[in-house]
């Protein structure tokens, strides 16, 4: 199954969102996401957390996880946001993509709202081209059924291991 890796510098932002839309968005049966980040940060940006909050996403207990080589040899696609040269090392093959997409970290709730629904276009138009999408006609609205869990992407859930500082 095809695994989408989306990164940014301290995945606590852009890359935190993307793999939730993605996540949201997809088929699981088709694709799925995780992030990470070239220098990853203690947790993901207040301002990103209360935004994505907005749209029935819980981000608050997500753990921002470190960008290995590793980790990238195991994605399908690797979706970059902002980290530019920072990015390691791409293993052979892997395809890659770069989205310009500015930092949330700081930003006023309208500009992170903006940032927010650029991202989930973006998310949804990837998802639509590979044919990942859901057919499901509330997946496709980004609704969930109440209390399902679903909200929460496989990779919010699980904690990376980071080295030490």
């Amino acid at each position: 199954m095809p695994l989408v890796l989306f990164a940014c510098v301290h995945n606590a932002g852009r890359s935190q969102m993307a793999a939730a839309w993605f996540n949201r968005l997809a088929d699981p049966a088709k694709a799925r996401a995780i992030s990470a980040g070239t220098r990853p940060a203690d947790r993901v940006h207040p301002e990103v957390v209360d935004s994505m909050r907005e749209v029935g996403m819980d981000l608050e207990h997500a753990v921002p996880g470190l960008l290995t080589g590793e980790l990238a040899g195991s994605a399908t696609l690797l979706v970059t946001m902002g980290c530019g040269e920072e990015c390691p090392y791409v293993p052979p093959g892997l395809e890659r993509l770069d989205w310009p997409v500015a930092d949330p970290k700081g930003a006023s709730p309208e500009r992170v709202t903006a940032i927010r629904d650029e991202i989930r276009r973006m998310v949804a138009a990837l998802v639509a081209t590979r044919g990942w999408e859901a057919h499901d006609a509330s997946r496709s609205r980004g609704e969930r059924p109440c209390g399902s869990g679903e909200d929460k992407p496989e990779s919010l859930d699980r904690r990376r291991s980071r080295p030490e500082r």
